[in-house]
């Protein structure tokens, strides 16, 4: 091809990165005696239908390049209700086209932490920075909304 891109160079996304979310075990005030699975079992099922949305749903932007599950689950005491919370990691390998992509695509409650593979170093000029932090004020705003629209009574 022209300028020596070949086709596989030309669609390579701009950022790539691996995140991790630890999925959670729901909160319950009121568990059933019989029939409730036990918390790191609940935590492995849930893991393992998050990482199938993943793999099947596309998410514009973001391209899943490989989903690792082989981190232990672990269990943590809410301290706030007493009960154990089971945590399942993921850790997800992406391709992301723009900062923003990544950025959308990390704004969950389930992200821990996120290391980015490539490129090495990169520069943002002045209006792609002020695009991505009215990208964050955005995406704040939006769930402090949600957030109140669920507390608040009906």
């Amino acid at each position: 091809m022209a300028n020596g891109i070949n086709g596989d160079e030309w669609r390579r996304p701009a950022l790539r990165a691996r995140v991790r979310f630890d999925f959670h075990t729901p909160i319950r005030k009121n568990r059933l005696f019989f029939g409730a699975p036990d918390v790191d079992k609940e935590a492995e099922m849930i893991r393992e239908q998050q990482v199938a949305l993943l793999r099947n749903v596309p998410i514009q932007g973001i391209t899943v390049e490989d989903i690792d599950m082989a981190i232990d689950i672990y269990i943590l005491l809410d301290e706030a209700t007493g009960r154990e919370i089971a945590f399942a990691p993921v850790i997800v390998t992406v391709g992301a086209d723009t900062l923003e992509d990544l950025l959308r695509f990390t704004l969950r409650d389930e992200y821990r932490k996120i290391e980015l593979i490539e490129p090495e170093q990169f520069f943002l000029h002045r209006f792609e920075l002020e695009r991505f932090i009215f990208r964050i004020n955005e995406d704040q705003k939006q769930y402090r909304q949600a957030l109140e629209r669920r507390l608040t009574p009906r």
